[in-house]
């Protein structure tokens, strides 16, 4: 199932994607798809999505992230095999992941503008697959991590380069302002998958390819995530894991290709489809 939240002639919602239009489940029990995931509720709705029709055209939708306000958004950093090697610094590949939290206001839905702030130009891409976690659990086992996952979606991680240096042991200001990154356009759940086939992400800015790994490449694959950062906490319906991202974020470019106003930044992960958002200036965009 394809599953999405949305705001229609100014209310919220949340329904199943069926071609190009959408079923709307906002009447059945639950406030948004956090509420369904929190009430185990997703075999439930599938079945009773079965008998209805899909009456929204999914082009009169104005798409928000799928969960609109996790409880925990938890961000991977350096995972794919050849990231490490393009930091050059000589170093080993890391024993642990590399982890640092993300705010829900730093993420817009699919068509949403990412807005450049007055205080930088430095705004980045990171085109990113996540995990959205369906059943609770605590020092999970790798061998059960999949039966947490409640579905996957595409996520930019946008990212204010210059602000990452502000802080010695910490990236938080850097990857936190508000209406940096995104999520969407869906939520794909787990069992349109298989575990152990490979999935591979792709960031287009303008049209030109500028990230393509696939996560065979994984340091740190979606079980193992799942296993070591149950350990410390409880991971919880909603939450969400993005798993890092691959090689060819524009500040590794020389120079550095930061995004600029009238740019389109595209994520497409294989078997979900394609988030896409222009970029606007904040001041522009909020005056």
């Amino acid at each position: 199932m394809k599953l999405l939240s949305f705001e229609y002639q100014g209310r919220p919602g949340f329904g199943l994607l069926r071609g190009d239009a959408v079923v709307d489940l906002s009447q059945q029990g639950h406030a948004d798809l956090h509420a369904v995931l929190a009430a185990g509720a997703l075999p439930r709705l599938a079945d009773l999505a079965a008998g209805l029709d899909a009456t929204l055209p999914l082009a009169a939708l104005t798409l928000r992230p799928p969960i609109a306000a996790p409880g925990k958004i938890i961000c991977v950093g350096v995972n794919y095999g050849n990231r490490n090697e393009e930091y050059k610094d000589g170093s080993a590949p890391p024993q642990y992941p590399s982890v640092f939290p993300r705010f829900p206001e730093s993420f817009v839905g699919h068509g949403q503008p990412l807005l450049r702030p007055p205080e930088s130009e430095q705004l980045d891409y990171e085109g990113e697959i996540a995990l959205v976690i369906g059943k609770a659990g605590r020092r999970i086992a790798a061998a059960d991590a999949w039966s947490h996952v409640a579905g996957l979606t595409c996520l930019n991680e946008g990212t204010i380069r210059d602000w990452l240096r502000h802080g010695k042991f910490n990236v938080t200001q850097g990857k936190n302002w508000d209406a940096s990154g995104s999520m969407g356009p869906w939520l794909v759940t787990a069992d349109e998958f298989d575990p152990r086939a490979p999935l591979t992400v792709t960031t287009r800015v303008n049209g030109e390819i500028r990230q393509h790994d696939t996560t065979a490449n994984l340091m740190f694959p979606f079980d193992e995530l799942i296993r070591y950062i149950s350990t410390w906490t409880t991971l919880q319906p909603g939450d969400v894991i993005s798993t890092g991202t691959p090689i060819g974020a524009g500040v590794r470019f020389t120079p550095p290709r930061f995004l600029k106003p009238g740019d389109v930044v595209e994520v497409e992960v294989s078997g979900i489809g394609t988030l896409s958002n222009p970029v606007a200036d904040e001041a522009a965009a909020r005056s």
